[in-house]
């Protein structure tokens, strides 16, 4: 007669984790309207939605301008590019596929750089990001003007973000494909449900720019991201990118001098919230976080017109992305690592031996 009894808490006991975590999120993405900036944020598991919000009228279907973090976008189509064999791969190098835009008297390590260097943004030159990329886009032909530049250090050195490297890329995915950056996303991700890919500014030639100004919905980031945390598949089970290319771009290469944060192919890496996390970060707060141990991948759009940097704001974001991994990883432990319910009959307050853990502190930016 007492298996009944056993059997019934056993089954009562697996859909705690849910409804807690479930709680636990809404109360935490209420909370994040604090931040004056912040648009939107979803949170998926697996590929469920877990929770998500819109703040102040702003919807997750409508575009939003993802600015850098189209980097990462770009860097995708050139693991695709290199994997169906229309480039040779990441030691290709540049003055091969962009001949008719070097400079008349190039410095000779320009004959150095590779596609890789510029995925990792190690190629050396004089980033046309921050107070120069006014003058580089006022150019008429940004291609030539990012080839150009000076020489700041030595191909694959130091990080040099430069909006400039990933315009080349598209660049170069042009001329290697016969296609526009813009069709060739179309194509390559036509089977990933809800990806899409709205307003896209281009240069002079009528090439995109290749980091920048690319419209994309929170839920098509958010479909984007999923590629990579299903190890890159499309929700039909087709192969879009392959697991090694997801590695390549998720090695560390080298590290920002800013957070110093590691930087792989177009990806941020870092550690949040006690997870190993990889993330695409463009101006104003336009976030894309993998944590691949829990399978979670989270967006999070801001105001495009506001800083995220040297005002804490990209900080208060890897803090309520670390909140979420506490709320998602408390909701998995097991029944006997969680807080004990007072005993029937009882109204008392549980001690704080039994409160629920505080969120693992965010490691200070270096």
């Amino acid at each position: 007669m007492i298996i009944r009894p056993l059997l019934l808490a056993a089954l009562l006991a697996f859909p705690v984790p849910s409804l807690a975590q479930e709680a636990a999120l809404a109360t935490i993405l209420d909370d994040a309207a604090r931040l004056a900036a912040l648009e939107t944020v979803i949170v998926a598991r697996a590929g469920d939605v877990l929770a998500e919000r819109g703040y102040d009228g702003h919807k997750l279907t409508d575009p939003t301008n993802i600015k850098s973090a189209s980097k990462t976008v770009v860097s995708a189509l050139v693991g695709i590019a290199i994997e169906r064999g229309l480039l040779e791969g990441v030691d290709q190098k540049v003055v091969d596929l962009l001949p008719d835009d070097l400079p008349a008297d190039p410095d000779p390590r320009l004959a150095e750089v590779t596609i890789g260097n510029l995925l990792s943004m190690q190629a050396g030159l004089q980033p046309t990001s921050g107070p120069n990329y006014g003058r580089w886009v006022a150019s008429r032909n940004w291609v030539r003007t990012a080839l150009e530049q000076p020489f700041t250090a030595d191909p694959g050195g130091p990080m040099l973000y430069s909006t400039g490297s990933t315009h080349l890329l598209s660049a170069i995915l042009t001329k290697a494909t016969g296609a526009s950056t813009l069709a060739n996303a179309r194509e390559w991700f036509a089977s990933v449900d809800d990806f899409g890919i709205g307003g896209w500014e281009r240069d002079p030639q009528g090439i995109y720019l290749g980091g920048n100004q690319m419209a994309m919905s929170p839920r098509a980031l958010l479909a984007f991201g999923e590629v990579f945390r299903s190890g890159g598949l499309a929700p039909d089970g087709s192969r879009i990118l392959s697991q090694d290319w997801i590695d390549q771009s998720w090695t560390r290469r080298t590290s920002s001098r800013h957070t110093g944060d590691g930087y792989g192919y177009g990806w941020f890496l870092s550690q949040i919230g006690g997870q190993d996390v990889h993330y695409a970060w463009g101006y104003g707060g336009q976030m894309l976080y993998i944590v691949p141990e829990l399978d979670l991948s989270v967006v999070m759009t801001s105001d495009e017109n506001s800083p995220s940097a040297g005002n804490g704001y990209r900080d208060d974001l890897n803090d309520l992305l670390a909140e979420i991994i506490t709320a998602v990883r408390d909701a998995d432990a097991p029944p006997a690592d969680r807080p004990a319910a007072p005993p029937a009959g009882q109204n008392d307050a549980p001690s704080p031996a039994d409160a629920a853990l505080p969120p693992d502190p965010v490691p200070p930016a270096s």
